[in-house]
C-alpha cells in the first residue's frame, strides 16, 4: 500500500510549500501530492485554494494575478508560494508526484514542465475534470492518471473508465469492502484520501485500498 504525503506533509509544515514536501520525503513518503494552478501569466504554481485569501494577507484569485504578484505575498510561517518546477527539483530523485489540476487547461503546461525540469520520478496526474484526465491519456497513452469521484457514485467505475483512468481518489469516509472490491474488478487502483486519524487509517487499509493520502503520512503501516 502506498503512503501519499498530502499537500505534501500538510500535518507537519504549511501545505504546499517546499518545506511540505521535504518533510514528506524525510518521513520516506511513496508520493507527495500537490495541488497545481496556473497565474494570470501562465506559470504553474502549487497552491491549493482558487484564491490567495485564506492562506496569505493577500486577496484575489490565483488566475487574476501574476507571478509576480504571488512572490509578494508570504504563507505562514514566512514561505514562499512555490512553482510546479520547484517542487519537482524538491521532490526528484527521493519520492513520487502526484499533481491534482485544480483547474481544466493545465495538460499541456504540466507536460511541459515534466518535460523542462526532467523529472525521473513515478507521476500521477489527478483531477476531478475527468476530461482533463481523457486529454492526457490520450496525448500519452502510458500516463497514469487518477480520477477524482465525490460520495458515491451509482456507477464509480463508469465514470473513471470513461475518462481512461488508472486509478480513483475518494473520500475515506465512503468507501466499504465491496466499494473497493467492485473497483478493483474494474482494473482501477483505489486511493483513499485525506485520512489523519490513526484508526480511520487501520480501518481503511483494511479494506484492500492500493493508497492512502494523508496529512500525517509516517502514521499509515506499509
Amino acid at each position: 500500500m502506498l503512503r501519499i504525503g498530502h499537500r505534501g506533509a500538510a500535518g507537519y509544515a504549511p501545505e504546499n510549500t517546499l518545506s511540505s514536501i521535504k518533510k514528506a520525503v524525510t518521513l520516506k513518503v511513496d508520493f507527495v501530492e500537490l495541488d497545481i494552478q496556473a497565474t494570470k501569466d501562465r506559470q504553474l504554481v502549487i497552491f491549493h485554494d482558487r484564491r490567495v485569501d485564506r492562506l496569505t494577507i493577500g486577496k484575489g484569485a490565483v488566475a487574476d494575478l501574476s507571478l509576480a504578484d504571488l512572490r509578494r505575498l508570504t504563507l505562514p510561517g514566512g514561505h514562499a508560494i512555490p512553482t510546479l518546477e520547484e517542487g519537482l527539483k524538491a521532490a526528484e530523485g527521493k519520492v513520487g508526484v502526484m499533481l491534482e489540476l485544480k483547474v481544466p487547461g493545465l495538460v499541456e503546461p504540466v507536460l511541459e514542465a515534466l518535460k523542462r525540469s526532467g523529472f525521473s520520478g513515478s507521476v500521477i496526474v489527478a483531477s476531478f475534470f475527468h476530461d482533463e484526465l481523457l486529454h492526457l491519456r490520450r496525448l500519452q497513452p502510458a500516463a497514469q492518471t487518477l480520477a477524482l469521484l465525490v460520495g458515491q457514485p451509482i456507477t464509480p467505475a463508469g465514470f473513471a473508465l470513461e475518462a481512461k483512468a488508472t486509478h480513483v481518489g475518494i473520500a475515506f469516509d465512503t468507501l466499504g469492502k465491496a466499494y473497493v472490491e467492485g473497483l478493483h474488478s474494474a482494473g482501477l487502483q483505489v486511493f483513499a484520501f485525506t485520512v489523519n486519524d490513526p484508526a480511520d487509517i487501520q480501518r481503511v487499509a483494511a479494506l484492500g485500498v492500493d493508497g492512502i493520502i494523508s496529512d500525517f503520512p509516517d502514521r499509515i503501516q506499509k
